[in-house]
């Protein structure tokens, strides 16, 4: 099975906004072929099917700070007049039925795996995490103790000995 879009293109254009992970309009139309603005039109036209936990358009302070940290300029040329709309997982996978073409599903398909993937990612990373933190109380309980024993050595130690002999 090859994939159609690689699964490192489609994560590099997942993003943490309000958040959320989400893809925003110019790339999903990219990853799909379509121009940005059909893709707008069409989930215009179904609006219905997209809630807001579903897509969202990015405020003007959001897009401006987000075109600053991508150093994006020059808005009006690349077609980033307006804010994009940002597409949550649940907001990628509503687009496969307003985009009807046979690519819109095969990279749904991938997206939806991508996502599923990162979050496995993140699951296995708190659990990796939760053991760290196990095993650092562990040590920190024998170290505690090992620590005790020292200072009762050394307290033994510091007690003035008595001279035997002259």
């Amino acid at each position: 099975m090859t994939d159609i879009v690689p699964i490192e293109q489609i994560a590099s254009k997942i993003y943490f906004i309000r958040g959320a992970k989400v893809m925003l309009d110019r790339d999903l139309a990219a990853l799909y072929e379509v121009e940005t603005r059909i893709l707008k039109r069409n989930v215009r036209r179904h609006i219905k099917r997209f809630p807001p936990d579903f897509m969202f358009e990015l405020s003007k302070e959001e897009f401006n700070n987000w075109r600053s940290q991508f150093g994006i300029s020059n808005g009006d040329r690349k077609g980033l007049r307006y804010a994009p709309m940002a597409f949550t997982e649940q907001g990628v996978a509503m687009l496969s039925s307003v985009l009807n073409s046979d690519r819109a599903i095969e990279v749904n398909i991938q997206i939806m795996r991508t996502f599923t993937k990162i979050r496995h990612m993140i699951s296995a990373n708190e659990e990796i995490k939760k053991e760290v933190d196990e095993l650092r109380q562990q040590t920190q309980e024998g170290f505690k103790q090992v620590f005790e024993i020292f200072d009762r050595l050394v307290a033994i130690e510091e007690k003035p000995k008595r001279k035997i002999g002259f």
